[in-house]
């Protein structure tokens, strides 16, 4: 199993990270993708990088930050080239249901963590909300660059998971899709190929069923992989030999 995104950066994730670690090694996990979201963080993530050998990070803005936490293209690539252990350009993307930070600055931060990211030949970690359209339509007219994209905590409808696939994408499920409510979103995972699909813990945020109500943290993520499964109707391995062999795959580790 890989989590590929959590926030090891974030409490009580990082005061406990020798357990976390531990934990995650106990269930089977094999590596862990810890994820930027500010300048600061990056440099906590550095740090933990080092922590294990089955930590790796990425360098991104997410889009609550783009505010406060300003970045160009050129800025990103100097960043992850000089960190082995990055392997990835995110979070980033859009979320006009809070809009902490305007559209605009929002926007021209993704665009230039894409351009980077084709660049440097790494995949894109997109967080989306309340903004399918927007994403789409600044991803599609990337197209035929290789842009590699992730969809991170996908929760977009049906529809916008069609348009992604037109472009390759992945899609990271999380523990969302265990909440009695996500009756669409666990419709719209039947329909994504086992090919496209990873596995996430989004910790500490998101604990699955039945955690709900604690701090989440990477082993938990052994609940998102078996409701996938059940909804893909393979077995547990098969679900995550696919999820491991693809996030391999994607990062190029």
């Amino acid at each position: 199993m890989i989590d590929s995104h959590c926030h090891l950066d974030h409490e009580p994730l990082f005061e406990n990270l020798t357990d976390v670690i531990n934990r995650s090694k106990e269930i089977g996990i094999t590596k862990l993708l810890t994820i930027c979201t500010t300048l600061e963080s990056f440099e906590k993530i550095k740090t933990i990088t080092e922590k294990d050998k089955m930590i790796y990070g990425t360098y991104g803005i997410h889009p609550h930050e783009t505010e406060n936490n300003q970045v160009d293209k050129h800025r990103i690539i100097k960043a992850v080239n000089e960190n082995n252990k990055i392997i990835g350009i995110g979070e980033t993307g859009l979320d006009f249901f809070y809009n902490h930070s305007s559209k605009d600055r929002q926007i021209s931060s993704f665009e230039a963590h894409i351009d980077a990211s084709i660049v440097l030949n790494m995949p894109i970690i997109i967080h989306s909300r309340s903004a399918e359209k927007e994403t789409f339509d600044i991803l599609n007219s990337y197209k035929n660059t290789n842009l590699k994209i992730l969809m991170h905590c996908f929760t977009g409808s049906l529809e916008f998971s069609k348009k992604l696939q037109t472009l390759n994408a992945f899609f990271s499920a999380s523990g969302i899709i265990t909440f009695k409510n996500s009756i669409d979103l666990q419709n719209t995972f039947k329909t994504i190929s086992l090919e496209k699909l990873l596995i996430e813990t989004d910790s500490p945020f998101l604990a699955p069923i039945p955690m709900r109500g604690k701090k989440n943290e990477p082993s938990f993520i052994k609940y998102t992989l078996e409701k996938l499964s059940t909804l893909k109707e393979i077995s547990v391995e098969q679900m995550s030999k696919l999820t491991t062999d693809n996030f391999n795959k994607l990062f190029n580790v």
